[in-house]
């Protein structure tokens, strides 16, 4: 194990956090998309509040995944090929969404179907990237190679891993409540029913965590660490339920707060994520022949690190300035003069 395996692990686990914070409020409004929005002014609303952004947010799902092939080949080998097919479906998912954004407009014969491709592209994602960590965190079958040896995507069904794809995605329609109910305009029923939504989602959110925790210590899920390490697994635990309760009290007075809130309430989830697996990039579960790939077993070269490391302090002060640019430019509710562009 050296500074810089450290330091790309946790890195990897900052990018996933960008992802699920990001990409996660638009999905949950696709998701939330035909409970919320009654009619195709409304539609257009919600289509509109996340149009600007949701393209850039992909980029930290596909920046991950890049960083985990370069940073950590084997783990990247052991767990694409696993999960090829649930990896397909996600990609097929995000496709057909973002074709769904360009035909709704100009397609008016066609907005149902579009309206449906819109939430089951969005609804896939959303489930299955939980379902994918769940498997990541409890272990999948590995063969002596270190390949996956279980069925192809009905192998990573499990009590579990369902119950953690449901967090992911309670936390996604959370988010996509509270930033819909950030972003429509002040006193619409769009607006109202976002809000209406938002705090049984948050209380949803976290009964799921509540469980998915119990599950997980109760069946000995969870993989063994050093006590320092359960130290700060525990205090992520805290503040994810300490955001989820801010979400849920700041959601009555500040629509701002509230989405800032369930914000931290996914990053510290990475957080204890990451905490969690340390040092473990995949585990193998019970009865595999494999080892679990780690930092010390499944590290690129310290040379391309230092090179990644180097390419990192050039690009991502640039991504973030991105992202500045965007969420001021497009800061605020919208208005009737936005609609009509």
């Amino acid at each position: 194990m050296t500074v810089l395996s450290v330091l790309w692990f946790f890195l990897i686990f900052v990018l996933i956090a960008g992802y699920f914070i990001l990409d996660g409020f638009d999905l949950g409004v696709g998701v939330l998309y035909p409970f919320v929005a009654k009619n195709d002014e409304e539609r257009a609303v919600a289509r509109r509040s996340i149009g600007p952004v949701w393209d850039g947010n992909e980029v930290w799902l596909l920046t991950a995944g890049g960083a985990l092939f370069a940073a950590f080949p084997a783990a990247y080998a052991t767990t694409f090929s696993g999960f090829y097919l649930a990896v397909m479906l996600v990609l097929f998912g995000l496709i057909v969404r973002a074709v769904s954004f360009e035909f709704w407009a100009g397609d008016r014969a066609w907005r149902k179907l579009w309206d449906v491709c819109f939430f089951l592209g969005s609804l896939l994602p959303a489930l299955l990237l939980g379902v994918a960590v769940g498997n990541i965190f409890a272990g999948i079958p590995m063969d002596a190679n270190g390949d996956y040896a279980g069925i192809p995507l009905l192998g990573l069904v499990t009590p579990f891993t369902l119950l953690t794809g449901v967090l992911g995605l309670v936390m996604f329609m959370a988010a996509g409540a509270s930033w819909l109910a950030l972003k429509t305009p002040e006193g619409s029923e769009l607006r109202s029913r976002a809000a209406k939504l938002r705090m049984p989602l948050q209380v949803a959110a976290l009964a799921v965590f509540v469980v998915v925790s119990a599950f997980a210590l109760a069946g000995g899920v969870a993989p063994e660490m050093a006590p320092e390490l359960g130290i700060l697994r525990v205090l992520f635990a805290a503040l994810v339920v300490a955001a989820l309760v801010a979400a849920f009290v700041a959601g009555k007075r500040s629509d701002l707060l509230a989405f800032l809130a369930q914000s931290a309430a996914a990053l510290c989830l990475v957080g204890l994520l990451a905490c969690s697996m340390f040092p473990n990039l995949v585990v193998a579960s019970a009865g595999s022949v494999g080892d679990a790939i780690t930092l010390m077993s499944a590290g690129a070269s310290e040379l391309s690190l230092t090179y990644m490391t180097i390419i990192l302090c050039i690009g991502l002060p640039l991504v973030l300035v991105y992202h500045v640019v965007i969420y001021r430019t497009f800061r605020g509710r919208l208005t009737e003069k936005d609609m009509a562009h």
